[in-house]
């Protein structure tokens, strides 16, 4: 079974900047595309960004310009810069390997994910 272990998460005031990171197996690291989700209190999960295996990044709109997604092969750790973060920001982050597009649809199972609190 594979497991993603995201960390970083925390408390920022709205405006701050946090990264999250995500290892991932290195048997799999380049193989798959790799995405960001959240899941704010009580809304359904939602895809944020992907770094596809080619080296490419799409985001959703609610955080393009602020959200940057990077791989680094030598940790095989693929990470979430959040810059500008919102109140409606706030949510628990999990990462995994999409299946399709741009929804939570997602290969493995997802982790314990790692909980982003924005506010004054």
């Amino acid at each position: 079974q594979v497991q993603l272990v995201e960390s970083g998460g925390g408390s920022v005031q709205p405006g701050g900047s946090l990264r999250l990171s995500c290892v991932v197996p290195g048997n799999i690291f380049n193989l798959v595309d790799l995405g960001w989700y959240r899941q704010a209190p009580e809304k359904q999960r939602e895809w944020v960004g992907t770094s596809t295996s080619l080296g490419a990044t799409n985001y959703a709109d609610s955080v393009k310009g602020r959200f940057t997604i990077s791989r680094d092969n030598a940790k095989t750790t693929v990470y979430l810069q959040m810059n500008s973060l919102q109140p409606e920001d706030t949510a628990v982050y999990f990462c995994n390997a999409p299946l399709t597009g741009r929804t939570t649809s997602v290969r493995f199972h997802w982790g314990q994910g790692t909980q982003v609190t924005v506010s004054a």
